[in-house]
């Protein structure tokens, strides 16, 4: 039924602001952009979308305070990607947390617009990286 991630939308009251700090966090500049109402980049080993969008245009009884699902982004290094994250204006939500044997760890912050941002090392992640 679920086939994959096509999308992840996150909200910000600044577009202009948060399309620059995701920019720097990336290190590429978002493939698409409307001014004014969304950009979108393409990351990761199969071009996942990351969509901002001006939060004037989220949907009714959308909440402004973080929370809710959190969606992990696997990362070769937790620790590092941490750190460059609160370097960058994150806050914590999640601290640097083992999961099961160790194998799993993950993390989460709060950008600088309010959106929850996690981050994992996952063995399975670069299991199937791996066969594809």
């Amino acid at each position: 039924m679920l086939r994959g991630m096509a999308t992840v939308s996150f909200y910000a009251d600044d577009l202009e602001s948060a399309k620059d700090w995701y920019t720097e966090v990336l290190g590429i500049a978002p493939y698409y952009a409307v001014p004014g109402g969304y950009c979108e980049f393409r990351i990761g080993d199969y071009q996942h979308e990351l969509g901002i969008i001006n939060r004037t245009f989220a949907p009714a009884g959308a909440h402004n305070a973080p929370g809710g699902a959190i969606l992990n982004w696997h990362v070769d290094d937790v620790r590092t990607t941490f750190d460059r994250l609160i370097a960058l204006g994150a806050k914590e939500y999640e601290p640097i947390t083992p999961r099961g044997d160790g194998d799993f760890i993950t993390a989460a912050v709060v950008d600088p617009f309010g959106n929850v941002l996690g981050i994992m090392q996952n063995p399975h992640y670069l299991e199937i990286l791996a066969r594809a």
